[in-house]
């Protein structure tokens, strides 16, 4: 059986239908506000911080590994100089003595680099467990608002969800029928306003949507509803404030 095709004035009144549909869709997430952008937003925070506190973490402990190493150095280094003297006692000639003496010498060095390099380490340290510290703070406090921004997205959802699944059975019912070509341009019409309206009524002998006067000879046009009438200056789509929106 052939799907009844609808007459121009049937298509307004679903489009206008449809639009008043669409209007309290867009109360309910006028109400939810910027809440569900705040919610991934603060997701996506907690996710860049926790991966800084990896990073932060995992640069400690190469820190503390780097100075633990250093720490044996000197220790080996101590080691070796305490035999290096002990074997100068009993040196055979001046050359083996100097040789020794420069083993200490080197030796000594090393660990003035090494205690150099502990410092430089521990400052680096510092600096990174103040960079953690700060990050574990601001973190647990980006936590504590996404809990409740959660919750109280939630809430309203669920005050709102019976709502908004009736509401999706009705904007189905009433784009069903429609011309492809008329609905396209009824949804690119909403997107490029702000407060979603695509079909409004001649208001004070102006337009709904933008107040631009229409003249007699359009609104004519409008209440007879024999063709679909745009408004010159927006490009809305315009319908008499009497059309019935039961389809």
């Amino acid at each position: 059986m052939a799907v009844k095709e609808l007459t121009v004035k049937e298509s307004l009144q679903h489009l206008y239908h449809l639009q008043k549909i669409h209007s309290k869709i867009d109360e309910i997430n006028t109400l939810k506000g910027e809440l569900p952008m705040e919610v991934s937003d603060l997701e996506d925070e907690i996710a860049g911080l926790e991966t800084r506190l990896g990073k932060l973490k995992g640069d400690i402990a190469e820190i503390d590994a780097e100075i633990s190493d250093r720490k044996n150095v000197i220790t080996d280094c101590k080691a070796n100089i305490k035999k290096y003297e002990k074997q100068q006692e009993n040196v055979k000639n001046s050359r083996e003595f100097d040789a020794l003496t420069k083993e200490i010498e080197m030796n000594t060095l090393d660990i003035e680099l090494s205690e150099k390099k502990i410092k430089e380490a521990q400052i680096s340290r510092e600096a990174r467990e103040t960079g953690l510290k700060e990050a574990e703070e601001t973190l647990a406090h980006k936590q504590e608002d996404l809990v409740k921004k959660k919750k109280e997205l939630e809430n309203i959802i669920k005050d709102t969800e019976k709502e908004e699944k009736e509401l999706a059975k009705e904007v189905a019912a009433a784009e069903n029928g429609l011309e492809e070509r008329l609905l396209s341009g009824y949804y690119h019409i909403r997107q490029n306003y702000r407060n979603g309206l695509a079909v409004v009524t001649v208001e004070r002998d102006a337009c709904g949507g933008c107040f631009a006067a229409v003249p007699p000879q359009r609104q004519s046009e409008i209440k007879q509803a024999k063709k679909v009438v745009i408004c010159e200056h927006c490009g809305r789509i315009l319908v008499d404030d009497a059309i019935s929106d039961e389809v």
